[in-house]
């Protein structure tokens, strides 16, 4: 460990200097901004910065004055230094990567009161000068030397990064004409109205136009670039947007104010619903910011207690979806509470019998591997402390669950102690079926909606 030791005020003479020299990151932006609390999106937001007086994004001002911070307070005058005054003045902008010399150099000495005036200077890897100024201390009179500070680590997370991402796979693709079934108040609205902002749907809200209305003006939503179907009440706005979805006249289905079960009674209807030859059924799209992948939890919310029948379309669904989002050989991770099959727990041997069905062909664009418990699914180390052989231990993208009880308690886990955020989609039916949650952030109904749209247009979907 390196020590950190001053020179006291009778030590430092005219003309002695100090240095450090630093490279500009995002990381340091986004630490800077945090601890300040700027968020000034000249800093953080390349698309705005790009239209600014630098045309890039550049660093906060008083990072660079963090660091002339820095070499007094550690290195000259050091440890016991106290700052008097500082002025500073700005001759450039500091841009990522862009490497920054700071100097700080005794200038006057005041015997009376121990004080240092201090010349100041930072230049970048073109020797031009960014920042000068003048720096008054009250320098040490004592000599200290100790074992430096062992700082702790920061690790920084950022919500809804995956989500991002695919909104970002969606530049280029025509939006999904999209029916919002009974979208009645404002977060239903809002949802879909950012989603049409950013290209992602072409929302046609269906229901009972005076209450959508109400909520819009609630919201202060302009409605008028928007298609409005009137239905009576909710029951007959979810029959309306399956017969739309039925006839073409839209790509998919968005979840508005109205109860899961409401929407999916006309999407499942075996006469006039969206049925395929395959079992309907859930994926919440998971971004869990200590997990290095997405994950994907099937099912939490249609299937309660799914026969094996039911978990090879279930798991099928997974997988083309995976394929769509530009994973094209997920890894699926069948859970119990064991890695061990057993007669005495179902689950497991539904797990050994899904994975016979993929030796088989009955299942296929995946790897699969189970009964597998959801640490030795999540961690390799844990996976080889049991003696577990898998390419999926530890590596899962997709984690098919016994049944909607332990898939809706893990999502809900996820959420609220691991800062989760879900997605929720239905697959197998005709068009696919954004299905959003009251408590769902903006991020969340976007990545919702994304998924649906890279579903909608991947040239390998299966019905």
């Amino acid at each position: 460990m390196q020590r950190i030791e001053n020179k006291t005020f009778d030590e430092i003479k005219p003309g002695d200097t100090a240095s450090l020299v630093r490279t500009l990151t995002h990381r340091d932006i986004e630490l800077f901004a945090i601890m300040s609390g700027d968020v000034n999106p000249t800093h953080l937001y390349d698309a705005f910065a790009r239209s600014d007086m630098f045309h890039k994004v550049v660093a906060h001002g008083m990072w660079s004055g963090a660091l002339i911070s820095t070499v007094l307070g550690t290195q000259l005058p050091g440890p016991g230094t106290v700052y008097v005054d500082q002025s500073l003045h700005f001759r450039g902008a500091i841009g990522l990567g862009d490497v920054i010399t700071v100097t700080v150099k005794a200038k006057t000495k005041v015997e009376q009161t121990h004080r240092i005036i201090f010349d100041c200077l930072a230049v970048n890897q073109n020797g031009e000068e960014v920042i000068t100024g003048t720096a008054d201390v009250i320098a040490p009179t004592e000599k200290i030397s100790r074992p430096g500070i062992v700082l702790p680590e920061v690790e920084l997370r950022q919500a809804g990064r995956r989500y991002e991402l695919l909104i970002q796979m969606t530049h280029g693709l025509d939006p999904i004409r999209t029916a919002v079934v009974h979208p009645v108040d404002a977060p239903s609205l809002l949802g879909a109205v950012e989603a049409a902002r950013i290209k992602l749907i072409t929302p046609v809200l269906v229901g009972p136009e005076l209450k959508i209305r109400a909520a819009a003006a609630l919201a202060e939503l302009d409605l008028a670039p928007y298609e409005i179907v009137p239905t009576e009440h909710s029951e007959a706005a979810a029959a309306q947007a399956v017969a739309m979805a039925r006839a073409g006249e839209v790509e998919a289905l968005m979840k508005g104010a109205l109860h899961t079960d409401e929407l999916m009674h006309a999407v499942v209807d075996g006469e006039c619903g969206l049925r395929t030859a395959r079992r309907i059924s859930h994926v919440f799209a998971i971004d869990a910011p200590d997990y290095p992948r997405p994950i994907f939890i099937t099912d939490a919310a249609i299937n309660v207690y799914p026969t094996l029948a039911d978990k090879r379309d279930i798991i099928q669904n997974a997988i083309d979806l995976a394929h769509a989002l530009g994973i094209p050989e997920p890894r699926v991770a069948i859970l119990s509470a064991t890695e061990v099959v057993t007669e005495k727990i179902k689950s497991t041997l539904d797990a050994a019998a899904l994975c016979k069905m993929a030796d088989r062909g009955q299942i296929t664009g995946g790897i699969l591997d189970g009964p597998l418990a959801f640490d030795n699914a999540v961690s390799a180390e844990s996976a080889k402390t049991k003696g577990i052989s898998s390419p999926v231990a530890g590596r899962a993208d997709v984690f098919v669950v016994p049944d909607l009880e332990s898939g809706n308690m893990l999502a809900k886990q996820l959420e609220y102690l691991a800062e989760a955020q879900m997605a929720g989609i239905v697959l197998g039916a005709r068009v696919p079926i954004i299905l959003t949650s009251r408590s769902d952030g903006t991020l969340a109904r976007l990545g919702s909606c994304a998924i649906a749209l890279l579903l909608a247009r991947h040239k390998g979907a299966k019905p």
